[in-house]
């Protein structure tokens, strides 16, 4: 077991309780403000577009403002969706946020949409959606950008990344796959291994090959990596569970039935649930099964698990509830458990 365990936050701005949308960036502000005093070590916000249950697209807002309103977490972006932007751009934005919060920014980027189709198509509009093929090409050109050291054969070489000062955010890759792992380690950055994404396995050699293929960069001398969980804690494991539910009833429904709904009420998950059949069932307790989640003791001992499993210093927590009241709950229980502060 891992002497000492760092806990971070990857926010995804959920729209708790029913509420209108506009109440989500304000529960992360409220959970940012309370995780500061907490002890957890980075807080992270996500991506999204197009949704009624999250309401973060544009993570590099709340950035400035929740390194504005907190004094002791690093603030970043877990992650920004680079096949919608310029590299240029995001170099400048992330520049212009380590100026003005120095050494507390983290610029967390990943080649999922974060949306549908078509909200990938509006953001691209008028211009052709960018290849997510391109990918790494775009860290590539973030690096060069706030390193200063594209090669001379780069058309961009002559460019200044405004403001010109070297302070600069830690660049980390976001990834589900033993290729991202790579191409992190291939291009000198910090990498996050996303265990909530889907239920598909993620080998303990995803972070060997990660580490195998590190270059050292200017912003990064050595390996440096941490995974991802999604996690629901309560005082009561059946309460615990039942929490769960919505976050497990979201994703059920959205990947596999295709259908983007408000986040369901554990009322609601039950309902929903009773109707499923045996394979329904089946795959809503998929999601559930490849979460932590439990009393407190529970959930650090699992935490500690996949720690050790996967050679991790620190992990990142996702708890999407319906209650923000539990999702502070969550932070408050594992922050305790684990030995924060």
């Amino acid at each position: 077991m891992k002497n000492k365990l760092s806990l971070s936050v990857t926010d995804q701005s959920p729209v708790h309780d029913g509420a209108l949308p506009s109440q989500g960036p304000r529960d992360t502000i409220k959970l940012a403000q309370a995780c500061d005093q907490l002890g957890y070590k980075r807080y992270w916000i996500a991506e999204h577009h197009s949704t009624s249950a999250y309401s973060s697209p544009c993570p590099e807002i709340l950035v400035g403002h929740l390194a504005q309103i907190t004094s002791n977490m690093r603030i970043g972006t877990g992650g920004v969706m680079l096949t919608h932007y310029s590299p240029f751009k995001i170099a400048e934005t992330f520049r212009m946020l380590s100026v003005l919060h120095p050494g507390r920014i983290d610029l967390g980027v990943g080649r999922a949409p974060g949306g549908d189709g078509l909200a990938s198509a509006a953001l691209s509009y008028p211009r052709q959606q960018i290849d997510p093929q391109a990918y790494p090409h775009q860290v590539y050109q973030i690096m060069g950008h706030l390193y200063d050291n594209l090669p001379d054969d780069n058309p961009f070489k002559s460019l200044e990344t405004a403001p010109n000062v070297p302070e600069n955010p830690e660049i980390w890759m976001l990834g589900s796959s033993d290729g991202s792992a790579a191409m992190a380690g291939q291009l000198g950055a910090a990498f996050a291994l996303a265990l909530f994404i889907g239920t598909h396995d993620r080998p303990t050699e995803i972070i060997d090959q990660y580490r195998d293929a590190f270059v050292p960069s200017p912003g990064l001398a050595k390996p440096q990596h941490m995974i991802a969980v999604a996690a629901t804690c309560a005082e009561n494991r059946d309460d615990a569970f039942r929490i769960a539910g919505t976050r497990a009833m979201w994703i059920f429904k959205a990947m596999y039935q295709g259908q983007i709904i408000p986040l369901p009420s554990p009322e609601e998950v039950e309902a929903l649930y009773d109707d499923f059949s045996d394979r329904e069932k089946a795959g809503f307790q998929d999601q559930l099964d490849h979460a932590v989640i439990g009393t407190p003791d529970d959930c650090r001992d699992q935490l500690h698990a996949l720690a050790d499993q996967y050679d991790s210093d620190e992990i990142s927590v996702v708890s999407v509830t319906y209650h923000f009241a539990d999702r502070l709950k969550t932070y408050e229980l594992l922050a305790k458990a684990c030995g924060l502060g």
